[in-house]
């Protein structure tokens, strides 16, 4: 009786153990399993949505909050292009076409571009450039592309250098705010570099139907610039030389206890040490 019972608590310990582990193995199966899922449905998801993209063959422009967001997959941006949305509008120039498409038919003309008044931004002039056709400038692809030109006078006369920030905007209805691309970092414009831009700004077919937002009240569109100009950098030159050329001058002074002057006498000018005194 006694051994009879030994075996049946045996068993019942085997059972237990048994179905621990059977329980253990069950949740370990789900965990590894609950990510495989989740990513299934991801690519599945991804998958709709660029089969989707690819029936209207434009992409849409939906980006409602100023905060970056990330480029689109078909066309990438390098790490220091940014591209936002926001409600200020351009605060450097900003154009308006009654029809972009009577405009980029005019401008084939014209070297395929229209360039804006001449106007002013941190001390230099400027004029904007666009771009509305197809593979204008070469490589554009069918994007509009934007640029910026600084009037080459400026480093005629000046013989220098500027850099800038520069922002482009074009105006979005559907949303009321303006679509923007910019890169974080200065651009340096001189005599040999006077012009930067978008090659890849917006695709043209943004700008085909009024759908996007982008044309509005029978085909206008706004593009802008946003240019903010670097202050010229302050030098100080500093020299340790000792042994100056010519390091004493002669001064004479006549009548200097007349008392002609009554506060101080000032020499002609001299040169030493490679600089005038």
């Amino acid at each position: 009786m006694f051994t009879e019972e030994k075996k049946k608590n045996t068993n019942y310990g085997t059972m237990f153990v048994y179905c621990f582990f059977c329980l253990v193995f069950v949740v370990e199966v789900v965990r590894f399993a609950k990510p495989y899922y989740n990513f299934q449905n991801l690519v599945e998801t991804e998958a709709a949505i660029e089969e989707g993209l690819l029936d209207v063959g434009i992409l849409p422009c939906n980006i409602r909050s100023s905060v970056s967001i990330p480029a689109r997959d078909h066309k990438k941006l390098s790490a220091t292009i940014r591209e936002e949305t926001r409600t200020r509008p351009p605060v450097t120039y900003c154009v308006k076409f009654e029809s972009f498409d009577t405009m980029s038919k005019l401008v084939k003309d014209n070297g395929d571009k229209y360039e804006s008044h001449p106007f002013s931004a941190g001390g230099y002039n400027w004029t904007f450039l666009v771009y509305p056709n197809a593979d204008k400038p070469v490589g554009s692809g069918g994007y509009v592309s934007l640029y910026v030109k600084i009037d080459n006078s400026s480093f005629i006369e000046n013989q220098n250098e500027v850099y800038a920030w520069i922002r482009f905007l074009t105006y979005k209805s559907t949303t009321d705010t303006y679509h923007e691309f910019y890169v974080t970092d200065a651009q340096r414009f001189h005599l040999f570099k006077q012009e930067y831009g978008m090659l890849n700004f917006l695709e043209i077919g943004y700008y085909q139907t009024p759908v996007h937002g982008f044309i509005y009240n029978g085909g206008q569109s706004v593009f802008g610039v946003d240019i903010v100009v670097s202050n010229p950098p302050i030098w100080e030159d500093v020299s340790y030389e000792e042994n100056i050329p010519g390091p004493v001058i002669g001064w004479r002074i006549d009548n200097f206890s007349s008392g002609e002057h009554d506060s101080y006498y000032t020499s002609n000018s001299f040169s030493s040490g490679g600089r005038n005194w």
